[in-house]
């Protein structure tokens, strides 16, 4: 359950808006490159470039996070929950 329900990344906002547009054009281009049937090398170091953009948004989130909501609620005497709620956070952005 989140602590909280809106996100603190609103000094991002904008940077991150313009990733995800950014990201949103290549993996159009990757898909065209698939419907002109593409060199596999040539749309597998897209996509990668394409994956890379997305974990690097994940971090910019995550940064955010840390600084704003876990430690505020570490402030508010509430960190043991904020903690708990990073780590589970930190795990399924890892994947793991």
């Amino acid at each position: 359950m989140p602590l909280r329900d809106r996100g603190a990344y609103q000094a991002s906002k904008q940077d991150l808006l313009k990733r995800f547009r950014r990201l949103a054009g290549q993996v159009n281009g990757i898909a065209q490159m698939v419907e002109e049937e593409r060199y596999c090398p040539e749309v597998l170091t897209q996509l990668s470039a394409a994956i890379a953009g997305l974990e690097k948004i994940g971090f910019i989130l995550l940064r955010e996070h840390v600084q704003h909501c876990v430690a505020d609620g570490i402030a508010a005497g509430e960190g043991e929950a904020y903690l708990d709620e990073l780590i589970a956070t930190i795990q399924r952005f890892a994947g793991r």
